[in-house]
């Protein structure tokens, strides 16, 4: 089998790296894939939990392995150390791939290429690296992210019933991926175990519904989850979910339309009709 090591993370859904990965494919009939996701800390943004960076990487690693399997190709992956050149050698010594692509911003946005990584990689491991340059301000990612926010309502069924109907018809030829942001309800440990518990919960069953979805936990403040959200990923629109109006605190500070007004993208508001108390 044939096993060829990618490695990248903005970039990771740009239109050349999917081209690259698909010609491969095409080329081996016994070939699996590698995702290699350097951990990089968000450019901007409010305040940033200590574990907020590897979720970041690893929903990254889960979209893109969910997206090349749905694809007919084999792949797994893993996040990498912060440092690109290491997790890339990490990688060639765990995998021992028989080829590396590289997949970067165009080199005046490129950390990576400031630090002449491409070549390095190349020197250090002795294998063919192909480099390939997506530029995402002008061309976008090949894939469609809908980012969805909910918390108590995260397992509903008008939000399951939502997302499939959006997977079911898409606005253009890209296949649709979930971002899924379960906020904490306080700031201790307790509230972040729930947290992950309902985000596992609802993950489960968009995958079981046969979509291709990963997810994190986020700030307290719905608000606050969301901006830091588009900090680190490029999303196409937001699906928000609460409870009726007179239970959702979100709603009574006015959420769903401060986050329409701040990011310019097409929000929608789903209403879970359910009678139990909630803070969403």
């Amino acid at each position: 089998m044939k096993t060829v090591l990618v490695v990248a993370n903005e970039t990771i859904g740009g239109q050349p790296l999917i081209e690259a990965v698909q010609q491969r494919a095409k080329e081996h009939d016994d070939i699996r894939f590698v995702l290699c996701v350097p951990q990089t800390q968000p450019r901007a943004g409010y305040v940033v939990y200590d574990d907020t960076v590897f979720d970041a990487a690893q929903i990254r690693v889960d979209l893109a392995v969910g997206f090349v399997r749905s694809e007919g190709m084999e792949a797994v992956g893993e996040v990498g150390d912060p440092d690109p050149y290491a997790a890339t050698m990490d990688a060639v010594r765990e995998y021992e791939p028989d080829e590396i692509i590289i997949s970067t911003l165009p080199e005046s946005r490129s950390g990576w290429l400031r630090r002449d990584l491409v070549e390095r990689i190349r020197h250090a491991s002795g294998l063919p690296v192909e480099h390939v340059i997506a530029d995402l301000d002008s061309d976008g990612l090949a894939v469609h992210i809908t980012l969805v926010i909910a918390n108590r309502t995260a397992s509903g069924e008008e939000l399951l019933d939502v997302l499939k109907a959006k997977a079911a018809k898409e606005p253009d030829s890209r296949e649709r991926l979930f971002l899924v942001i379960v906020p904490r309800e306080g700031g201790d440990g307790s509230a972040t175990r729930r947290a992950r518990t309902r985000l596992a919960l609802v993950l489960r069953r968009l995958r079981d519904a046969g979509l291709t979805a990963s997810g994190m936990t986020g700030d307290p403040d719905p608000y606050t989850a969301i901006m830091n959200a588009l900090q680190s990923f490029r999303v196409d629109d937001i699906v928000i979910s609460t409870f009726a109006e007179t239970k959702s605190g979100w709603l009574r500070a006015d959420l769903i339309e401060r986050v329409r007004s701040a990011t310019g993208k097409e929000v929608e508001h789903v209403v879970q009709t359910d009678s139990m108390r909630a803070t969403a």
